[in-house]
């Protein structure tokens, strides 16, 4: 296998999961509630062994297995990436009696994880972050402040939270804290946001956490948060790539047989140019993040500018390409639940959270000139 092509036994497993997805978690994704945990769908990608793969599989499996289930459960998708991105710490620096504890948990769908980076003055710079993590005693620490836009909460049973353990020490300063959403002063509520998963804020009120929360060694915090996001940027790129082909396919079975202006929408040349524009895309942004993951999967050193590059890439080409077919698909696009009126809300996210594009575009940049003052 290279970066540019998949086995057989590969896009065997694509097909299966885009069938899995239709016929078992689709329908569980319906009956859930917007902007709450649906554990009901959580619970069933634990039961098909899809969580458990999360911990056992590299990169560009994570990256077919998003994207995948976002050609036909976007639901399913989110619900399986942040089960991935809030338990990674956890499996790649964690205890041994951390991992028991949770990992197990986490894998059969009984317990909901969420990955708490995000406040209201740090978004995206990520290092300059100030839930406060005041000493207490000598092998303990108080938490005190918000997180902000947070995936799973308040609804998560366990959250790896970033705390400034050194003040003014800026990344240096940063710790990793494994935390179960019963530690008392840990409380949150919901935002009503565009996107249909749950999003919340944390208040964290004093909440004790101790040595053997950490996660990793005390300071290097920012080191766990790059580790993760370096590995789950790519199949964020994985996701859209996965809406954008749904998008794609769902345009290409419309302009065949919508007739228009004397024929079919597809014998416009418009159209055809603005369908095959979409493909040409599609097509790049997905060989991309099979490049970056394949890269990250390998040990490559330009992984944190590829992952960038993916991520930025697919998520700006999955806005143009849900854009497009919306256009083309003209005001049943809009109605609500049809397919492109999910896409659309679905799709703006992605472009902001894990690191903005703009964010990339700094990183790939950074690395670029890196690589100059190393020669």
């Amino acid at each position: 296998m290279t970066a540019f092509s998949l086995e057989p036994s590969q896009l065997a497993r694509c097909a299966e999961l885009r069938t899995l997805a239709a016929e078992r978690l689709r329908p569980l994704a319906e009956k859930g509630e917007p902007g709450r945990v649906n554990r009901a769908l959580v619970a069933e990608l634990g039961a098909l062994g899809l969580l458990s793969r999360l911990f056992t599989s590299g990169a560009l499996d994570l990256c077919l297995m998003r994207e995948s289930l976002a050609q036909a459960c976007t639901e399913a998708e989110t619900a399986l990436a942040l089960q991935g991105l809030g338990a990674h710490p956890v499996h790649a620096h964690g205890t041994p009696g951390q991992r028991e504890r949770w990992l197990p948990r986490v894998s059969d769908g009984t317990a909901v994880a969420a990955f708490a980076l995000s406040e209201p003055g740090a978004g995206s710079d990520a290092a300059a972050l100030s839930l406060g993590a005041e000493r207490d005693g000598p092998d303990g620490w108080r938490l005190t402040g918000e997180k902000c836009w947070i995936s799973n909460a308040p609804d998560a049973d366990l959250y790896t939270v970033f705390a400034r353990t050194t003040p003014g020490a800026g990344a240096r300063g940063v710790t990793a804290f494994l935390v179960p959403a019963d530690r008392p002063g840990l409380t949150g509520s919901r935002l009503d946001m565009i996107a249909p998963h749950a999003l919340g804020t944390l208040r964290f009120d004093g909440v004790p956490v101790t040595a053997a929360d950490v996660l990793g060694e005390p300071d290097a915090g920012f080191r766990v948060a790059m580790d993760t996001l370096n590995l789950f940027r790519p199949s964020v790129g994985a996701f859209a790539v996965g809406m954008a082909q749904a998008a794609l396919d769902a345009t290409v079975a419309h302009t065949a047989t919508r007739d228009a202006f004397g024929g079919r929408l597809r014998d416009l040349q418009a159209v055809a140019h603005q369908v095959a524009e979409m493909s040409v895309r599609t097509e790049a942004a997905r060989l991309m993040v099979y490049a970056a993951a394949t890269a990250y999967d390998e040990g490559a050193d330009d992984v944190p500018r590829r992952s960038a590059m993916a991520k930025l890439l697919a998520t700006e080409t999955a806005q143009f390409v849900v854009d497009t077919a919306v256009q083309l698909h003209g005001a049943r696009a809009l109605c609500r639940g049809h397919l492109l009126e999910h896409l659309y809300r679905e799709v703006r996210a992605p472009r902001i959270y894990e690191g903005a594009s703009e964010v990339q575009r700094g990183i790939i940049a950074k690395e670029l000139y890196k690589t100059l003052e190393a020669r």
